[in-house]
């Protein structure tokens, strides 16, 4: 661990108390120096850490760490993650993917305070700037086919939906397969990379990557998001370690899930919040699009549709538009 991590979890440690350059430099076998820029080198990733003469440092009244002991303190004495945080990256899930390929276990999870190339389905980027949101992506080696990576993304669309309205109220719906919905508004989207075995079919691991927009950034959404993308809190602070919390609610509540993967526990959640069944859709295949009407869910997670013409579909991929 880099001595910016060391001070950084002594401070987060005693966050109301002032400890002196000093007391850092002999807690954790290092020079003052050596304290003095690990703490400069915090401040540059934007932790706000308050430095009084003959006093010390300590992090500022309200501010906000996220970090891998900030997340594990809301998960429990017994959690299976192994937590990783960045200031920022290009995007989790690639990284995640390399650490994959080098053996690291189920379970190990890599957050960032923004990323520069976060990625969406089909291809397209995800807005991951700073200080806007919670975006982290989870290590999964689980016992199924590649074509049930899908329960994996449902599952965890349950699990936020549950883990939002925990943190923030209200109700949050699904519009199949992976966007998190909130007073109109696409808050989360959800992207689940796998690697599969080529003749067994089975997967050899999974990446979940999961992104939350807690807040409007700065300087607002570009302009081709402004008329769907929107945040938990538009009007009002998060609370207090909101980054941390929800992380960790997201993270337990899909555990829950995981576990019971084959019994499809989440599918009934998932019905009820989708909010594409009974609405009048278009589905979009590359340049091409047909009206439909959107009927269910069914048992495999596939959406089922109605064209025009009467005939009927069990979309398992692609893109769905509602029209308005």
């Amino acid at each position: 661990m880099k001595v910016k991590d060391q001070v950084l979890a002594l401070l987060e440690e005693q966050r109301d108390v002032y400890l002196s350059g000093a007391e850092l430099a002999r807690r954790l076998g290092v020079s003052r120096a050596a304290v003095w820029k690990g703490v400069e080198a915090l401040r540059e990733e934007g932790f706000r850490i308050d430095a009084v003469s003959n006093r010390g440092y300590r992090l500022a009244p309200g501010s906000e760490v996220f970090s891998p002991r900030s997340i594990a303190r809301y998960l429990g004495a017994d959690s299976p993650f192994q937590i990783r945080a960045v200031p920022v990256t290009g995007s989790t899930n690639d990284d995640l993917k390399a650490l994959a390929a080098a053996g690291a276990p189920e379970g190990t999870v890599l957050a960032a305070e923004a990323q520069t190339g976060g990625k969406g389905r089909l291809g397209r980027s995800f807005f991951a700037p700073a200080g806007s949101g919670v975006y982290f992506s989870l290590l999964l080696r689980p016992r199924c086919r590649a074509e049930e990576a899908i329960f994996i993304t449902t599952a965890a669309a349950v699990a936020v939906c549950e883990a939002v309205e925990a943190l923030a109220g209200g109700r949050a719906e699904i519009k199949w397969v992976n966007d998190i919905w909130r007073e109109g508004r696409k808050v989360c989207g959800i992207l689940t990379e796998a690697a599969a075995d080529l003749e067994s079919g089975a997967l050899e691991y999974a990446v979940l990557g999961i992104g939350v927009n807690l807040r409007e950034p700065e300087r607002g959404f570009p302009r081709e998001l402004r008329d769907v993308a929107g945040a938990l809190f538009k009007n009002e602070e998060p609370p207090r370690e909101a980054r941390s919390r929800l992380t960790a609610e997201i993270l337990k509540r899909f555990w829950a899930y995981y576990l019971e993967l084959e019994k499809k526990t989440f599918l009934e959640p998932y019905r009820k919040r989708s909010l594409l069944p009974g609405r009048e859709v278009l589905v979009l295949r590359g340049e091409e699009s047909r009206k439909a009407l959107a009927l269910e869910v069914d048992e495999r997670c596939r959406l089922l549709v109605r064209y025009e013409d009467g005939t009927e579909e069990a979309l398992s991929s692609g893109e769905v538009s509602i029209r308005l």
